[in-house]
């Protein structure tokens, strides 16, 4: 069988992406002189948090995550990060190729709100990897890339900001029900607020105003 390690050599955000996208650069290792024809490979990517230190801003923002910095012991879990597919064109020896993972700011998943918290530093990911190599010199040879493949990466955590930055330049995101959409839509047009982040701050200044003493 055909002896496959890979490794991770970088990462950028993509600036010409529709959405938010982050392009691994992935390095692939086959058996000295075995010819790979092609590789389709699948790559699950996880965030293990225990594999880095946490300032107490941070603690703070992944607590709705891990919970205390007490618990975190028995909290630390990996998250899912994404599952990506790419096919590789056929190489002898040593390939690169770009694993492209779209990306999402929707603080209803944990991927975003963990990395979101991190202020500084590296976000841990862990790529596991699957899939199917078609090998053989002289034939047409089908084999499956064992589960235990695997390849750590330290992101920095730059790279997260700078790629949301490109596509939410100053600005955040949250999902609301359609019920709480249409609901704001009607404030804002009753009140004919130009904005939505006026109208926000038009409910927070409501909000104020009931809660003044």
């Amino acid at each position: 069988m055909t002896h496959l390690t890979f490794t991770c050599t970088g990462v950028r955000a993509d600036p010409y992406a529709a959405g938010p996208t982050l392009v691994f650069r992935l390095r692939i290792t086959a058996s000295e002189g075995t010819r790979v024809h092609a590789l389709a490979l699948r790559c699950q990517l996880r965030i293990e948090p225990a594999r880095r230190g946490y300032a107490d801003d941070e603690a703070d923002g992944v607590r709705d995550l891990f919970g205390e910095r007490s618990r975190w012991g028995s909290t630390l879990h990996p998250l899912q990060f994404a599952q990506v597919s790419v096919m590789v064109p056929g190489f002898t020896g040593e390939t690169e190729t770009d694993l492209v993972v779209p990306c999402t700011y929707d603080m209803d998943v944990a991927a975003t709100r963990y990395a979101h918290a991190l202020s500084e530093g590296e976000v841990p990911l862990l790529m596991l990897f699957s899939g199917t190599a078609f090998t053989g010199a002289g034939g047409f040879h089908v084999e499956p890339v064992p589960w235990d493949r695997e390849a750590p990466f330290r992101m920095p955590v730059k790279i997260w900001q700078e790629m949301l930055e490109q596509h939410f330049p100053g600005c955040g995101w949250i999902r609301l029900p359609r019920d709480s959409m249409d609901a704001l839509l009607a404030f804002r047009s009753r009140r004919a607020l130009p904005s939505w982040e006026s109208t926000i701050a038009a409910l927070l200044d409501a909000t104020d105003e009931r809660t003044a003493p």
